[in-house]
């Protein structure tokens, strides 16, 4: 591990108004961990910022001395990239204050908050904001990626919702973005991820959705599985934007709906939303529960801060992740024969075959609007490969990989959130080829040395 001096570290620490963090620290084991357990960096320095001046400080500090940089938010990202071996991780996991202003139906969000703070303290006022659907991810990361949950059919992605941001560039320069200030960096952060800057607060539009939805899960029989996908694919693209249908084939979690002999067999998964009248909503999951048997259900009004801590249990930190993802154009006959096919060699238990109908209100924003592209393919699908010992590695990661490669023919792009440590190559597939030559030209503007290239990363033309 490459060392900094006590002298240096002192300098940073006469402008430091956060905690800063070294291997001798007694924090230092838990202020590393991400959420990926696959990773076990060290990197030389942790800084904590509490403010927007620690974060121009480090940023200063690490450009100075020549160090690796890692930026974290959640340290949610299933490439590992919140975390560096040597190096120095700037580190917003402290800065977590959310902001609402209700007459204007707006939220100022920190850099480092999740969006159960989001929701917390929007939910207050009967509002929320278009993002994932995790409660412990970071929404810095997840918003510059795109963003996209239960409202994004009806309201657009978290980056449609972005009205400014605060951006710590390369050179220590605090920028504030807007679609009237610094428009090409404005453009450039809606979906070009962490590449040009620590981005230390953003300022969303926020939906009135009321306190409650009309939601829940409906477990369907596996046996039933090409029959219910084919109607799947036909049924949900007839919806309107308000309702949100995905799907998920894993086995079967210990649901307490669920008889127990089900427990732990393959089934397919059917959570959805609902943004209106619970008597309409009730109307358009009918054809659901009736086109094939299912399990069990848990349906109803469910408060809107609870509902979106529904996958926290799926996602917990600390197991070890791969994903591998496409944008899929439909669920062709061949299409599903594949997801079948590998549903049954499921590595571990914790392993799921995710499925999101997209369309509705992205689909409606021009392709070059943002740097997000491909908003109009119907389906994504993500292969989250998930387990805990590491002696399962190969054999989980191989199936991942097999599994991508033949599901290749019906895809068309990548969402770069769902982009595990892939190479350039890949993350070229997030964009058009358009965006990318236009976010290389951003990058050789913002950032020519690539001192933010722990990311999914677009790297200067130099």
């Amino acid at each position: 591990m490459s060392t900094l001096s006590n002298d240096q570290i002192s300098e940073l620490k006469s402008r430091f108004r956060g905690h800063l963090i070294t291997p001798d620290d007694s924090h230092y084991d838990y202020a590393r961990k991400i959420w990926n357990g696959m990773f076990d960096k060290r990197p030389s320095l942790i800084a904590q910022c509490v403010t927007t001046a620690d974060v121009v400080s480090a940023v200063n500090f690490a450009r100075e001395h020549g160090l690796l940089v890692a930026v974290r938010g959640g340290g949610h990202n299933s490439a590992g990239k919140a975390v560096c071996d040597d190096g120095i991780v700037i580190d917003l996991s402290l800065m977590r204050r959310v902001n609402v202003d209700p007459r204007k139906k707006t939220a100022r969000v920190d850099g480092g908050a999740l969006l159960g703070d989001v929701d917390s303290e929007t939910q207050l006022h009967g509002l929320a904001v278009s993002a994932g659907v995790v409660s412990h991810t970071g929404v810095g990361g997840l918003s510059l990626g795109g963003g996209f949950g239960w409202l994004s059919r009806s309201h657009g992605l978290s980056v449609d919702n972005l009205i400014s941001a605060d951006v710590v560039t390369a050179d220590g320069t605090l920028l504030h973005v807007s679609q009237d200030e610094n428009e090409d960096l404005f453009w450039g952060i809606r979906g070009g991820g962490g590449n040009f800057g620590v981005v230390t607060s953003l300022e969303f539009k926020c939906a009135e959705i009321g306190t409650e939805v009309f939601s829940g899960v409906i477990v369907k029989a596996y046996e039933n599985a090409h029959d219910y996908i084919s109607f799947h694919q036909a049924y949900v693209q007839t919806l309107p934007d308000e309702m949100t249908v995905w799907l998920v084939v894993r086995k079967a979690p210990p649901l307490p709906f669920l008889p127990k002999e089900v427990h732990g067999q393959l089934a397919i998964l059917i959570p959805f939303a609902w943004l209106g009248d619970q008597s309409e909503g009730e109307k358009l999951i009918e054809p659901i529960r009736d086109h094939t048997p299912s399990h069990g259900e848990h349906v109803g009004m469910n408060p809107w801060v609870g509902w979106q801590t529904l996958f926290d249990g799926f996602a917990e930190h600390g197991a070890r992740n791969y994903w591998k993802s496409h944008h899929l154009k439909d669920l062709s006959t061949e299409c599903v024969d594949q997801l079948l096919s590998f549903a049954q060699t499921l590595p571990s238990d914790e392993c799921e075959i995710f499925i999101p109908h997209m369309e509705g209100a992205p689909s409606r924003v021009a392709e070059d609007a943002t740097a997000f592209a491909h908003r109009f393919t119907p389906f994504v699908l993500n292969i989250h490969t998930r387990w805990r010992d590491q002696n399962d590695d190969e054999k989980c990661l191989a199936w991942a990989r097999e599994f991508h490669q033949a599901t290749e023919p019906f895809s068309q792009g990548v969402y770069v959130n769902f982009i595990s440590d892939e190479g350039e190559e890949r993350v070229k597939d997030a964009y058009t080829q358009s965006t990318w030559d236009r976010l290389v030209r951003l990058k050789d503007k913002y950032d020519p040395q690539n001192m933010f290239s722990l990311n999914q990363n677009i790297k200067p033309s130099s």
